[in-house]
This record gives C-alpha cells, sequence and structure tokens, in this order.
C-alpha cells in the first residue's frame, strides 16, 4: 500500500502552490509525507508537470497537465495500484489516520464526504475515470462510489485552503 500525497492543484485559493506553503517553517507538502513514514508506509507525490515542488525524498508521478481537477491525480495514482490518497493541504493527517485505512480490506474513507484521505483501489478507476472524462464533481462521484466511512476524527483530514487557513493553523 502506497500513500499517494495528491500535489496537482492550482492553489488559487492559497495564492500559489499549497504544496510549497509553509507551516511552522515547513512545507505543506511534508506533513502527510512524515505521517506515512511514521505509519511505515511508502509515499509518492502525485502532481502536475509544472508543479512546484520542495525537494522530496520521495517518488514523484507526474499526471497529465489537463484537466485540473482532483480526479486526475487520483486515476494517475490509481494506475500503479493500491493507494492511500491524501491531499498535500491536509496537514493534520496522522499516522494512526493512515494506518486505519492501511489495514481496512478495500476502498474506505477516513471520514464520511471527505474525499481525502481514502483508500482507494484500481477496480475504482472505471467509475473514476468516466468521472474524469465527464469532469464530474468530486462529491457526486464519491456519492457514486459510497465507499464506507471508518469515522476517525474529522479535525485530522481538514485542508488548509487560504492563506487566513494557513495563518490560523501556525
Amino acid at each position: 500500500m502506497i500513500v499517494a500525497v495528491l500535489a496537482g492543484g492550482r492553489g488559487r485559493r492559497m495564492g500559489g502552490s499549497k504544496a510549497m506553503a509553509l507551516l511552522r517553517g515547513e512545507p505543506l507538502i511534508n506533513r502527510p509525507l512524515a505521517a506515512a513514514r511514521a505509519a511505515g508506509l511508502a509515499a509518492a507525490v502525485v502532481a502536475k508537470p509544472d508543479t512546484e515542488l520542495p525537494e522530496l525524498d520521495v517518488p514523484v508521478w507526474i499526471e497529465p497537465a489537463e484537466p485540473v481537477h482532483p480526479l486526475c491525480g487520483l486515476v494517475a495514482a490509481l494506475e500503479r495500484g493500491p493507494v492511500i490518497a491524501v491531499a498535500c493541504d491536509q496537514p493534520w493527517v496522522t499516522a494512526e489516520v493512515l494506518r486505519s485505512l492501511a489495514a481496512y480490506d478495500g476502498p474506505a474513507l477516513a471520514v464520511a464526504d471527505e474525499p481525502f484521505p481514502g483508500r482507494y483501489e484500481p477496480a475504482q478507476l472505471p467509475l473514476l475515470r468516466a468521472a474524469l472524462h465527464g469532469e464530474a464533481s468530486l462529491r457526486a462521484t464519491l456519492a457514486r462510489l459510497a465507499p464506507p466511512a471508518l469515522g476517525l476524527e474529522p479535525a485530522l483530514v481538514r485542508s488548509v485552503n487560504t492563506r487566513e487557513e494557513l495563518a490560523a493553523a501556525e
């Protein structure tokens, strides 16, 4: 099981690369990568060809430049096998959250109605590819997949999307 840290977004609300945004002196992307290491899980970053990233000690899997859609990175990761997908802007994800997803037998979400972090399986690729092709919303696609939720603490999956949220997280 590999933790795929999705970093291919535009970061419009953040005003630049979320992966590079600093929280307590380190890039946001370092936090989910550290959680993967602490959980004893391999990790990779999934990003667009032009995504600005810090120096990393994990593989970077390049997703297609277009479309810019969260499903693009998820599909690119799943083409390599089952993954636990987490967004690069989820700094509160813990090793325990990732271990719980890794231990689950089949697709699952950490928290209901939150696509990331979640465990995804290659069997879901046909539906995910169709949704990506139609540029369906991530939430609508998640509803169609209907994975069970593990009921973990919602605060652990909170994203940091704006400079204001980043300042509050400090």
